[in-house]
């Protein structure tokens, strides 16, 4: 076959690139003849080559070649044989060549195409050439193309060479029909993860056919797949009856009877669901709470016809005993009768994750913390009918385990006075207050005097916030504070950092005071001698100069990982020595818009502290 190769009229196929999986041959110069004289005619050889043979021919000389690897070498002729060798099927390839062939295939390459590279001359070259190199197991494919991207062609090409295929993603993909992933279902059998994004072309038909080849399919995932319906849902439900993870994501035709044929074949198997933007009512949220025997993560967003009795009815359903993470979103029907009847439900409930719910109150937040007895981490989001009492009505219940609390984008917070707790929550460990505008120094003092074992404290854009309230916290914090980012906390001092640091120098490894613009360089003083264990350090946008990096430098026992002074612009050129002999344990550094730094000083940062990523 080489000697093939070697008379070919084309040359080596090098549009492939250098990432091509076929092996390729050296090329050799082809021999030209110079006419000779014979009777004083002039006669011209003529040259011969493969090539004039027809498909038909050189298909059946291709399946002939023993083994994958000459058979990857073949590909890497021209495009001619590459298109022809990616057509055969490995029934097709003669016995004797199969015999010889010893390369297994178990599967263990893993490909990646996007964009401009997902074509399908990529694709036969994949195909043709993961056989000799240990078999294609993954393969990932994000278009599109306009010019030249993928078409059922290239799938089919790697359902012929690529059977020991176990995941596969296909994303934006306009040219792929049913016909390329009927294919793949006919051929690769062993396919475990299915993930469909943006595929308009592909129906129940492709569904079905994953259905009845696929038995050991365990993860599906279909979004904005317009022309898919129950109808190839309810097959998966029934076929594939190891299926651990489903996700449905705006898909306009999936609604009630699919999911919940789903939800009944695959009750003692399923732990994953993610319902998103699906069209389903009360009926199938009853369904999830009796059927969901074995979900431990349930993911529910925009499920605009689903009210206050369809969750009412989920949490009395009794199926969701091993629920450990609930996250709902932009669900208009959870309520507090709701929430409630979850928290009573859901009795391994750990971690739950509230967004854009209008109508959830205090009341229903009381009710589920005291119901939800496993309950460690909480997340509020845009939830403006919650306001302190709520927040601290969860604390000071006695049965609490939480662990972790987060709020975000709460309008609902008055920063009010209230009375001193009569207990304590010695379980929370990491508070997050993230622009909620009425959080503020009384609600912080009182967190405070709650949360006495607090290690990592996330307090951003909060205006309301001063060294009034915060130095009390930290005071009251008898663990040891590890992680604290004041970030955008406009009204915090040297004072508060000073405290800080003199306090829990021991234990602080993280601190961001980014935005905090009356920090100066006495805070780094604090730092510089009292911090024994910090790693990343956050000051942009403070009022740092010079003087405040060098003492940094200057603190033997520092050992920086993390340094930004993006935005100082009191930090100059001058620095420079400092900043080389910080840089000894960096491997981050950032000095975007620091005006006051030049070019060359970054240039000469960027070639000697080469373990470092410096931005600029």
């Amino acid at each position: 076959m080489q000697k093939l190769a070697s008379y070919s009229g084309e040359g080596l196929f090098s549009s492939l690139g250098h990432h091509t999986e076929v092996y390729a041959l050296p090329c050799k110069r082809s021999r030209i003849s110079a006419p000779f004289v014979f009777n004083e005619e002039v006669y011209t050889k003529q040259k011969t080559t493969i090539e004039v043979l027809p498909d038909e021919c050189l298909f059946e000389i291709f399946r002939r070649v023993d083994g994958n690897q000459e058979r990857s070498s073949c590909a890497s002729v021209s495009k001619r044989w590459l298109m022809l060798l990616s057509t055969i099927h490995k029934d097709e390839i003669s016995q004797t060549s199969n015999q010889k062939s010893t390369v297994q295939d178990p599967g263990h390459l893993s490909r990646s195409l996007e964009g401009k590279k997902a074509t399908d001359i990529r694709l036969a070259a994949i195909a043709v050439g993961a056989a000799s190199r240990g078999g294609l197991g993954k393969l990932s494919i994000r278009g599109n193309n306009s010019a030249r991207g993928v078409t059922n062609f290239g799938l089919k090409a790697v359902a012929r060479g690529c059977p020991s295929l176990t995941c596969l993603s296909l994303w934006n993909l306009s040219s792929v029909s049913d016909d390329g992933l009927v294919e793949i279902a006919n051929e690769c059998h062993n396919l475990e993860k299915l993930d469909l994004c943006k595929m308009s072309g592909i129906s129940n038909k492709s569904l079905i056919a994953i259905a009845n080849n696929c038995p050991n399919l365990t993860e599906l995932s279909i979004e904005l797949c317009p022309n898919i319906g129950d109808e190839g849902l309810q097959v998966i439900g029934q076929k594939c009856s190891n299926l651990k993870s489903v996700s449905l994501k705006n898909c306009p035709l999936l609604g009630d009877q699919g999911v919940a044929s789903l939800l009944s074949s695959t009750s003692r198997s399923l732990t994953k669901l993610k319902l998103h933007g699906i069209n389903i009512s009360d009926m199938l949220v009853a369904v999830i709470g009796h059927y969901g025997l074995a979900i431990t993560d349930l993911s529910l967003t925009g499920l605009c016809k689903v009210t206050e009795k369809g969750f009412w009815v989920m949490g009395h359903g009794q199926g969701l005993q091993k629920l450990k993470l609930l996250t709902v979103n932009s669900c208009f029907g959870l309520t507090d009768v709701g929430i409630e009847a979850i928290g009573k439900g859901c009795p391994n409930l750990k971690q739950f994750s509230i967004h854009k719910c209008a109508f959830l109150s205090d009341n229903g937040l009381f009710s589920f913390a005291k119901s939800a007895v496993s309950l460690e981490n909480v997340l509020l989001e845009e939830c403006h009918r919650v306001t302190q009492c709520g927040i601290f009505s969860m604390l000071v219940n006695q049965d609490t385990k939480l662990k972790s609390l987060a709020l975000k984008n709460c309008l609902g917070f008055k920063d009010l006075n209230f009375n001193s707790p009569s207990s304590r929550c010695n379980t929370l460990k990491t508070l997050s207050v993230n622009n909620c505008p009425g959080f503020g120094n009384g609600s912080l003092m009182l967190i405070g005097q709650l949360c006495p074992e607090l290690q990592h404290v996330e307090l951003t854009g909060l205006h309301g916030i001063t060294d009034n309230g915060f130095t009390p916290l930290i005071e009251s914090c008898e663990a040891g504070l590890v992680k604290v980012n004041i970030s955008g906390c406009i009204n915090i001092t040297d004072n508060t950092v000073c405290e800080m640091t003199k306090l829990h120098g021991g234990t602080l490894k993280v601190l961001n005071l980014n935005g905090c613009r009356s920090v100066t360089d006495a805070s780094m003083v604090s730092i510089a001698s009292n911090c024994l264990l910090l790693n990343e350090l956050d000051v942009s946008e403070c009022a740092i100069t010079d003087f405040g990096v060098s003492v940094l430098a200057r603190a033997v026992q520092l050992n920086l990982n993390v340094l930004s002074l993006s935005g100082c612009r009191l930090v100059s050129d001058k620095c420079l020595m400092f900043l080389l002999k910080i840089g000894g344990s960096l491997v981050g550094l950032n000095l975007q818009n620091c005006h006051g730094i030049s070019n060359s000083s970054v240039g000469q940062l960027v070639d000697r502290l080469w373990n470092c990523d410096i931005l600029s």
